[in-house]
């Protein structure tokens, strides 16, 4: 058979599917058709985050995260609770484990893309958490079973004056002593640059190169080489400012060196893959795995970092993880939002063998959302929890007392 681009966009993403879940279409399959979906509803807590709720008939809920407006959300949830053009579509009445069906529904029946896109992922990571109660069963089971029982992770450096060796050796003291034990930090871009974080530079020239030469060096030179340093980007250089920037950091031997460019597929990432050695990392705004083929293909990142909200959902992160796997590129997930996201990133990480390590913020086990802490941090890892679903038990009076004022309340 000849090779065409349609044939191998059509055979990648139809083989990690298969085989991606066959584990928990076995697990399911006695309880099929057992409950059915009665309602999926959304919360927008003041802290900023939305919780997805999908109940069932059986007693159960599952509960997601997105990371939109509860009105929002909602907006989006009516098309699957009944109310949309195409009603075969929702998910009421429909058997809450048969993910598969619901995951090309939401995602692939007709286009869902941004604000849509983290709303049914949000729905998806409900889906497992709540598949996992029905079957008695971690999410990390259901995925086929642990590859470990704790995630190595990396955190965030905090701002201020990154030209101030002072500053550094007080920064990385404080650091390194942080009781987690993180071995690897995001060190941002936009404070050596003093611009606003997000925000386009269209051209680094050579005084902006040696400002950015300069604040890397001192971090290096405050953590030493035991730590782990990401030259952190949010997609706002232009080619010839990347490989400035990739040459300025060359010397402190970076973790990675995530998403400098915008995120899309273009022959850009080329550009600088052929320029640079050290690792490109990106793919927080990826959307599903078809987005991954062409970088994929092209050998153009050295890592992947899907965000379970942004790319699909579970689900959609398995599939991308499952078809880096194939091209021996790891993924290191994206999370730094509230509690689903951090339990939903440590399932999936378990049980994904090309998944090293993913990202944590210093304050997730700090959420007040659960009637128990499910999340435990030590020297540097987060043990994987072995409780049904995604391993939480919602705090509802906590929830109530601080959601948005105008939101309704879903007891």
């Amino acid at each position: 058979m000849r090779i065409t681009r349609r044939n191998f966009l059509q055979t990648a993403l139809a083989m990690p599917m298969g085989a991606s879940f066959a584990r928990y279409r076995a697990l399911a399959a006695p309880a099929q058709g057992l409950s059915k979906i009665t309602k999926i509803q959304a919360l927008q807590l003041k802290q900023g985050q939305t919780l997805i709720r999908v109940d069932t008939d059986a007693g159960l809920s599952g509960y997601g995260e997105c990371n939109t407006a509860g009105v929002v959300a909602r907006s989006v949830i009516a098309a699957y609770n009944g109310a949309g053009r195409l009603p075969n579509l929702a998910l009421i009445g429909k058997d809450p484990l048969a993910i598969q069906v619901h995951f090309h529904n939401m995602f692939y029946a007709y286009p869902q893309r941004r604000r849509q896109m983290q709303v049914l992922s949000g729905i998806d990571m409900a889906l497992w958490d709540l598949a996992g109660k029905i079957l008695h069963q971690p999410v990390s089971k259901l995925l086929g079973g642990n590859f470990r029982d704790e995630i190595l992770l990396y955190s965030h450096a905090t701002g201020g004056d990154y030209l101030s060796k002072e500053e550094w050796r007080d920064r990385a003291q404080r650091l390194k002593s942080d009781p987690h034990g993180f071995k690897a930090f995001k060190v941002d871009i936009h404070h050596a640059l003093g611009i606003n974080m997000q925000e386009y530079t269209p051209s680094i020239g050579p005084e902006e190169a040696r400002r950015i030469h300069q604040a890397y060096t001192l971090a290096r030179e405050a953590f030493g080489d035991e730590i782990g340093i990401d030259v952190h980007c949010h997609c706002e250089l232009d080619v010839p400012s990347a490989i400035k920037v990739a040459q300025a950091v060359e010397s402190i031997n970076p973790l990675f060196f995530e998403d400098p460019l915008a995120p899309e597929w273009s022959e850009s990432w080329m550009a600088l893959r052929r320029a640079t050695r050290i690792p490109i990392m990106t793919g927080e705004n990826m959307e599903l795995a078809e987005w991954a083929i062409p970088f994929l293909h092209n050998q153009a990142v050295d890592i992947f970092q899907p965000d379970i909200i942004n790319s699909g959902g579970i689900t959609g992160v398995k599939m991308i993880a499952d078809l880096a796997a194939r091209y021996r590129i790891p993924i290191a997930l994206h999370n730094v939002s509230g509690l689903m996201l951090n339990v939903a990133s440590q399932q999936l990480a378990a049980a994904v063998f090309n998944c090293p390590r993913i990202e944590c913020a210093v304050g997730a086990d700090r959420f007040q959302w659960a009637t128990k802490n499910p999340i435990v941090i030590k020297n540097g890892y987060m043990k994987v929890s072995t409780d049904p679903g995604l391993g939480v038990e919602l705090n509802q009076e906590y929830l109530k007392a601080n959601k948005v004022e105008s939101e309704p309340w879903w007891g």
